[in-house]
């Protein structure tokens, strides 16, 4: 296994990605008539009953927002005490608090992962290095690469955009008294089980778990994540949040998803979505010029495709908008993240893309890829555990957002 750590200012060869490059730039504007596989929500979202429960919060909005409830729904949901949870205006407004309201000497954020964390802390000030996780080994976490002197630690867990799912024992062992470990399990509830969940864990010192709404319940324009840690840091984060940073609609919904028939519903959505993971991974397995990487736990997929930046702008031509993957630090132009929708998308979207590759003729072609995942077949093929990609291409546009 070979894990790097970059230095603080990136090689000269190698541009500096763009970390405020989101999925939903792809589906903007134009690329709104798009097949949406560049952004991480499930479709279908949000169900009916829980829109009748955010439109009847409506009559409430003369009133300022009030979390306790939600508060205590998330603490049940997890088996908490209510001073270990802080409602947030979705995972975002959290890696921003972390950042100004903590005090960082080291910082170190492991890559390839989403990129906020890191963007919010360079713009609070902070030095931040990078560790990198090897292709060749699967993007696989070894906590010896994370330096023992690091006061602050970002992983995510499953990762965006490698769709890893670090074992919580891997991830227990970076948590040391003097050091604040942040794990991101933004997509954690798309995974059957939730295993290797840190979220309900008191015993490791210093682990901030963070969880967002948006994904599984399809409520990125609300604005609704929370903070799980330690009472004091929670009070730390609370104090440098505006009053009432979350809104009486977006309290509703995170009091409404705690609840246990949601937990109920999500879990089976969880098994859906590897169901049909399972089925992406055996379409991508019938084109030998990508490799798969693999394997994986989350709602994507991140493929390796030469020439990937022509097939992702070919597809947007023929009705599907991809992740491009070059602006996630550790990954380069030959990537692309495919999020997982139903069997039938998919199917169509195979025939796309192997239109996209005859249409690009030897400009697409394979190469053997890196050693942790498998040319032309699905990395791990059964339906509680398949693949993630990513997608690059050129830049359409330049806002943050959607993950």
């Amino acid at each position: 296994m070979h894990i790097s750590q970059s230095a603080r200012t990136p090689h000269a060869s190698s541009p500096e990605p763009d970390l405020r490059h989101h999925g939903d730039v792809e589906v903007r504007g134009m690329g709104a008539e798009l097949t949406d596989l560049a952004v991480n929500v499930r479709s279908g979202t949000p169900p009916e009953w829980l829109r009748e429960r955010i439109a009847e919060s409506l009559g409430t909005l003369a009133a300022y927002p009030d979390g306790r409830a939600a508060r205590r729904a998330v603490a049940a949901r997890h088996g908490l005490p209510e001073e270990r949870v802080l409602l947030t205006a979705g995972a975002a407004e959290a890696f921003v608090l972390l950042a100004r309201a903590l005090p960082v000497r080291r910082a170190v954020v492991v890559h390839p992962q989403f990129t906020e964390p890191e963007a919010a802390l360079r713009d609070a000030g902070h030095a931040v290095e990078r560790v990198v996780l090897d292709p060749e080994d699967g993007f696989r976490l070894d906590p010896r690469a994370v330096p023992g002197d690091a006061d602050l630690v970002v992983v995510g867990n499953p990762t965006n955009p490698t769709s890893v799912l670090h074992p919580a024992s891997a991830l227990a062992r970076l948590a040391r008294p003097g050091r604040i470990l942040v794990v991101d399990e933004a997509f954690m509830d798309a995974v059957p089980g939730e295993r290797e969940s840190l979220a309900s864990r008191t015993d490791l010192p210093g682990l901030v778990v963070l969880r967002s709404l948006t994904k599984t319940w399809g409520l990125a324009g609300l604005r609704v994540g929370y903070v799980l840690a330690a009472p004091d840091t929670v009070a730390t984060l609370e104090r440098a949040q505006p009053l009432w940073p979350v809104s009486s609609p977006a309290l509703v919904a995170a009091e409404a998803c705690s609840a246990p028939r949601a937990v109920a519903e999500s879990s089976l959505a969880a098994h859906v979505t590897a169901a049909d993971r399972a089925h992406l991974l055996a379409r991508l397995a019938e084109f030998p010029e990508l490799t798969v990487q693999g394997p994986a736990a989350g709602p994507f997929v991140l493929v390796r495709l030469p020439g990937a930046a022509a097939v992702r702008s070919r597809l947007r031509g023929l009705g599907f908008a991809v992740r491009r993957g070059d602006t996630f630090p550790g990954l380069g132009p030959d990537y692309l993240r495919l999020a997982v929708r139903d069997r039938a998308t998919s199917d169509r979207f195979a025939t796309a893309l192997r239109t996209a590759l005859d249409d690009l003729g030897g400009r697409a072609t394979g190469a053997d890829g890196p050693g942790g995942a498998v040319r032309g077949k699905a990395a791990d093929g059964p339906a509680a555990d398949a693949g993630a990609a990513t997608g690059p291409g050129p830049d359409l546009a330049e806002a943050p957002a959607a993950r």
